[in-house]
């Protein structure tokens, strides 16, 4: 599968990348993370007069139309700066799971104010601690004449402080259905999360007897999440890729400046193998997330088993490359005030946030049929 990119592909990258050298420096994401929502407006703004907020959006709503491979692109910018923002929540995730959810009413009133920066949406699937769909949905809605009501909770909702929308998987009586709950609505109640990663902000929500609005049919509901969480993770394995290889640079940069003994550390046999296998790692995830972005664009037939060993791989690979990154840099690394630990705790958060690295090799061997 060839990984040539187009010029207007090159192009895509060098602007979110200059945007992102511009807006996501380090003291923007340390400043982001240590507000409730981290959001900055006038980044927000940016990021959709560039189209990036529409980038999945079809073009009679205000969209792009673009695929997984220019996703995979901006994903692998954004990662490489740790982006606070809910991008991923907003543009990625929601916008997925309303293109599964065949509502096209809901699209159109929806996805234009998406793509214009008007609207910020999450989703919400997890409970008693899956990262994943659970097996048996606790939250339920009811409907009294044309009202529906959701009552229950959800568990490590993206960017909930911040959205305006926020669309449930609930159970009904007809099965799985998606729910739209306004961010004022009676009877939520949005709980901020203290996590490792500070730069992804994660709730808890509780409804009690909370209004809703139906989106799409009752009984597709599980169906249409699991395809948008598939669809999304191209995002999230091409953030992973492109913060490994930003940490595996600065682990080469500074093995190259720093002395001791009268020479830079990097000229030691025992740093360049550190060095040399987080180069490995890195640009393993991201051929891996290259190739799943060609898959899913593609359409083919293997691209969920392909799915499955790149989230479990990049996953793992980022994780490596981020620790040793701090090991690399020694005592410094350590310290708050050094941007490594950063990408740990995003690589720690990353990890988890779509399955487990484990759920997703079980996934693999499940679809290949072993």
């Amino acid at each position: 599968m060839s990984f040539a990119a187009t010029d207007e592909q090159r192009a895509l990258r060098r602007a979110v990348a200059d945007l992102m050298a511009k807006r996501c420096t380090e003291s923007d994401v340390r400043a982001l993370m240590a507000t409730d929502t981290g959001v900055d407006p006038a980044v927000w703004r940016e990021l959709a007069a560039m189209g990036l907020l529409g980038l999945l959006i079809p073009e009679e709503h205000g969209g792009a139309g673009a695929g997984p491979v220019e996703l995979g692109i901006v994903a692998e910018e954004m990662g490489r700066a740790l982006l606070v923002s809910p991008f991923l929540a907003t543009a990625v995730l929601a916008v997925h799971l309303l293109t599964e959810s065949g509502d096209a009413a809901e699209q159109a009133a929806v996805l234009p104010r998406i793509a214009a920066g008007e609207l910020i949406a999450t989703i919400a699937y997890a409970e008693d601690g899956s990262a994943r769909l659970p097996a048996r949905i606790a939250t339920s809605a009811g409907a009294i004449g044309d009202a529906w009501h959701v009552t229950g909770y959800k568990h490590f909702v993206l960017d909930a402080a911040a959205a305006d929308l926020l669309y449930v998987l609930a159970a009904t009586d007809a099965g799985p259905a998606i729910f739209a709950v306004e961010r004022d609505a009676a009877g939520l109640d949005v709980v901020p999360l203290t996590t490792v990663d500070a730069t992804r902000k994660q709730s808890r929500l509780q409804f009690v007897d909370t209004p809703a609005r139906l989106v799409g049919r009752p009984g597709v509901g599980a169906e249409a999440f699991t395809a948008a969480l598939d669809r999304s993770a191209v995002a999230l394995v091409g953030q992973q890729a492109g913060a490994a290889r930003r940490a595996a640079q600065m682990a080469a940069d500074y093995a190259k400046t720093r002395y001791q003994f009268g020479r830079a550390i990097g000229s030691f046999q025992a740093v360049k193998h550190l060095c040399a296998d987080m180069l490995l790692e890195a640009e393993s995830a991201t051929s891996a997330a290259r190739f799943v972005a060609a898959a899913f664009a593609a359409q083919s037939p293997s691209r969920l088993a392909d799915l499955a060993l790149a989230q479990a791989y990049c996953s793992d690979a980022f994780v490596f490359v981020a620790a040793t990154n701090i090991q690399v840099h020694g005592g410094i690394g350590f310290t708050w005030e050094h941007p490594a630990h950063l990408y740990l705790r995003r690589a720690r958060s990353d990890a988890q946030l779509l399955g487990s690295p484990s759920w997703h090799r079980e996934r693999y061997l499940q679809q290949i049929g072993a």
